[in-house]
């Protein structure tokens, strides 16, 4: 497979970088090919604003979406764009690493998608009716391809935990997932996180490092999350809601949005915080 890396940390010495080592030479190994968007490294410019928009004349008023639609129907977007939106054509598999700050990402990766993700390229496609309301949710451009997020954050699992304080980590990580992820088409797969990062030992990272190593092993086979497709009949159209003889049976919050039954029961369990393999809760060292 082509494996895209967009990487989010400003600090090279961090646990990030090694971490995004780990991934880099087991996927290798695996025999698939890795490219990796660094964007700090890149200076990547987070902001949208006209520069954006070579197209747009002075007098008029910028509208983002009509703004970006016209630039990317025309090849009229800025290099730095079209050279990852070219990588994100390319790539069989995308994984988004980041440390999770103030319960998201860091401006700079929204930036990433904010510029990347122009209208007709990431949204805005597909029929539009009373029986089909665009493409998205479980179809879009990256239909058949594969991402996940490698998060890292200070905090201990049990406050991302049902009963936590943070809240749970799948529900903080839901506008991700299934947002930004899943809107455009990709099989999404459960999320790689590591906790309390600030105080993990020798140790504790090689723990860690081998957990990974499992997860891209595995990044072609690991059972997507079981999210509803938007048109697949499970929501009334226009309002997207979902059918309410579904949402009676189903689990509350973003829960009602994973499918039950079948092979779905198990992509749900794998999510589950006390079922989660890929996550490491280690205890405090003097090793940092």
């Amino acid at each position: 497979m082509n494996v895209l890396i967009v990487f989010t940390h400003p600090e090279p010495q961090s646990l990030a970088a090694p971490l995004r080592d780990v991934a880099i030479g087991q996927l290798q190994a695996e025999g698939h090919e890795v490219r990796v968007s660094d964007l700090y490294a890149m200076h990547w410019k987070s902001a949208v604003d006209r520069a954006d928009f070579p197209l747009l004349a002075s007098e008029q008023r910028l509208k983002v979406a009509a703004a970006s639609g016209q630039g990317f129907a025309a090849g009229a977007l800025t290099e730095d764009v079209k050279a990852e939106q070219d990588k994100l054509d390319w790539a069989d598999a995308v994984i988004l690493q980041f440390p999770l700050w103030w319960y998201s990402m860091p401006a700079i990766l929204k930036g990433w998608i904010d510029r990347v993700y122009a209208y007709g390229f990431a949204y805005g496609v597909g029929e539009q009716s009373d029986r089909h309301w665009g493409d998205r949710f479980g179809e879009g451009r990256f239909v058949g391809k594969r991402a996940m997020l490698i998060v890292t954050t200070g905090g201990w699992e049990e406050h991302y935990s049902p009963r936590g304080i943070n809240g749970p980590i799948d529900d903080l990580l839901f506008p991700i997932n299934h947002g930004i992820l899943y809107y455009p088409g990709f099989d999404v797969l459960p999320p790689f996180v590591a906790y309390r990062v600030d105080r993990l030992d020798a140790r504790g990272f090689a723990a860690l490092g081998n957990d990974l190593k499992e997860r891209m092993r595995t990044l072609g086979t690991t059972e997507p999350i079981a999210y509803r497709r938007q048109n697949g009949g499970d929501y009334d159209i226009p309002s997207l809601k979902l059918r309410p003889e579904l949402a009676a049976r189903g689990a509350p919050g973003f829960r009602l949005h994973l499918r039950t039954g079948g092979s779905a029961d198990s992509a749900n369990q794998s999510i589950a915080p006390e079922k989660r393999p890929h996550s490491l809760l280690v205890e405090p060292s003097q090793g940092g």
